[in-house]
């Protein structure tokens, strides 16, 4: 009996859950609980949530970077009278106070002039791609940039599809041409692969049933087409036609 006491005010003294139950002792401490919630957290690692890593961007070289400051704008470039003006004027004129408009009219009239056919030429396949390819790489700087920027992203697409159109022409009608474009603006065309869908069974029978169907229809169009041309020779004259036989010469 002495024992079973014991055992009674030690488990009242703990806090235990039956002498909560049953009414007898209170709730465990504050510090308790604590300790046995941090415990129970240590049994379950939750996963640790690291920042994702920072991509590295690449190092894009601009198609403008080649442009010496000190040449005028493309609207000044043909002006006698700058020769004749001082360095402010020049310089206010020139490439170094220019924006990338500016800019980007130089370069396009300069890889205009490595492929264009004749001095006057601007509409060619040629001339085109030549347009299009500074178009194209002047967004591809700017996306580098800002990678977010979906609508210019759809618009650079739509000029790429453009530019493989043409080359795409100029390669089946002057392959020479095609070659030296491709040489002197630095593209690299790559053929397009060809259409190609894995074959299943449903699809062959399919396309056998196709074929069945097709051959008897032109079995079909070449008997009617027979008797078109026999009746209409017939009309014709050109080949006689067997009178009916009376009653009379049936019965005989």
């Amino acid at each position: 009996m002495l024992l079973v006491r014991r055992g009674l005010i030690a488990a009242l003294s703990r806090g235990a859950p039956g002498s909560a139950l049953c009414g007898l002792g209170a709730a465990p401490p504050l510090k308790q609980r604590a300790e046995e919630r941090a415990g129970n957290r240590l049994l379950v690692q939750t996963a640790r949530n690291y920042a994702p890593r920072a991509k590295k961007k690449q190092e894009f070289v601009s198609q403008l970077a080649d442009l010496p400051p000190t040449m005028l704008k493309k609207d000044y470039a043909n002006v006698q009278l700058m020769e004749t003006v001082d360095d402010v004027v020049r310089r206010l004129l020139s490439l170094e106070m220019a924006n990338q408009k500016e800019k980007v009219k130089i370069k396009t009239q300069q890889m205009v002039d490595k492929v264009k056919r004749n001095p006057n030429d601007s509409g060619s396949p040629e001339s085109q791609i030549a347009v299009l390819t500074v178009k194209i790489r002047n967004f591809q700087e700017h996306i580098q940039m800002h990678p977010k920027d979906k609508s210019n992203k759809r618009i650079m697409l739509m000029a790429i599809d453009r530019r493989n159109k043409l080359l795409k022409y100029l390669r089946l009608t002057r392959y020479d041409a095609f070659e030296n474009v491709c040489k002197q603006l630095g593209i690299e065309y790559v053929i397009p692969s060809q259409y190609h869908r894995r074959p299943t069974r449903r699809w062959i029978a399919k396309k056998a049933l196709c074929i069945k169907v097709f051959n008897e229809v032109q079995k079909l169009k070449i008997a009617k087409r027979r008797e078109e041309r026999v009746a209409a020779e017939a009309r014709a004259g050109t080949i006689p036609t067997e009178k009916p036989l009376a009653n009379s010469e049936a019965v005989q």
